[in-house]
């Protein structure tokens, strides 16, 4: 088994390539302990980014992400989301320290605004500040920002000190590649891609299945190794499962070559146009 791929955030650290998502974690009583097993699982595999949400459960999957984590704050690089409802300067900083709470921890590794909201960026990149004097965040991000998003970020005060923008990214949504890919990698901000195998709808296209059994592999693991391709490029596919969690992290041995990128270009071709930032 390969050594965890690494992205470098634009403070110079280095996180793992494949992380893990937390989205509808936290949602029943009744597969948490499953979840956090799977979670725990995940770090002993070196898939030690851990992103989840304030607004995931309703704060349930943070308190799932705290309890797979007691013992092992050191070893995580530990991501969470402020609401755009809550992304005023004192609103972000309460959602942060309740966001502490529930993951029993004293501080977060990143922080992202989840998407823009009716609160101006500078009002939330003043609160990210004062996290970071406080000791409460290291750094801050974004979230479901399109390219003029970002540029206007960046010409904001503090603006340029942005680590990621979260996105949606798979073989079926490739939007980004028209214009915000090549902007984040020529400013050097790194893309976290959210739902990278289409929540599991990409397992049953023929195309991916094809390429997949050309490697002996399963279609997610085709799938996450195509969205890994780039080396700025983040990956936090979501399993409540530890097979599908080991299924995961073996999709770092897959190397796709020219064959395979043909294969898939014709089923998802690269966008022509620019278009609208997609979301879930």
């Amino acid at each position: 088994m390969r050594d965890i791929k690494k992205v470098t955030l634009p403070c110079g650290l280095p996180v793992p390539a494949l992380g893990q998502g937390t989205w509808n974690m936290g949602e029943s009583a009744g597969s948490a302990a499953a979840e956090v097993r799977a979670l725990q699982r995940g770090i002993e595999l070196g898939m030690t980014l851990i992103d989840t949400a304030e607004m995931y459960a309703d704060g349930g999957s943070e308190k799932v992400v705290g309890k797979a984590i007691a013992g092992r704050r050191d070893n995580v690089f530990l991501v969470s989301k402020v609401l755009p409802s809550n992304a005023s300067r004192r609103g972000t900083i309460a959602a942060c320290e309740a966001s502490l709470r529930r993951l029993g921890v004293e501080q977060l590794d990143l922080y992202l605004l989840h998407w823009r909201g009716r609160y101006a960026l500078a009002e939330t990149i003043e609160a990210f500040e004062t996290l970071i004097r406080d000791g409460k965040i290291r750094q801050w991000g974004v979230s479901n920002f399109d390219t003029d998003d970002m540029e206007e970020l960046r010409e904001l005060a503090g603006g340029d000190r942005v680590q990621t923008n979260q996105v949606l990214y798979n073989l079926s949504r490739r939007g980004i590649e028209y214009d915000l890919l090549p902007w984040s990698i020529e400013h050097g901000v790194p893309v976290m891609a959210y739902s990278p195998i289409e929540q599991g709808r990409l397992l049953l296209q023929a195309s991916v299945m094809d390429v997949a059994r050309r490697h002996c592999a399963t279609p997610a693991q085709i799938a996450l190794a195509w969205v890994m391709r780039n080396p700025g490029v983040i990956a936090i596919p979501k399993t409540g499962s530890i097979a599908h969690l080991e299924e995961n992290r073996a999709s770092l041995d897959i190397e796709l070559d020219a064959v395979d990128f043909e294969a898939l270009e014709r089923a998802f071709a690269t966008p022509k146009r620019k278009r609208p930032l997609e979301m879930l």
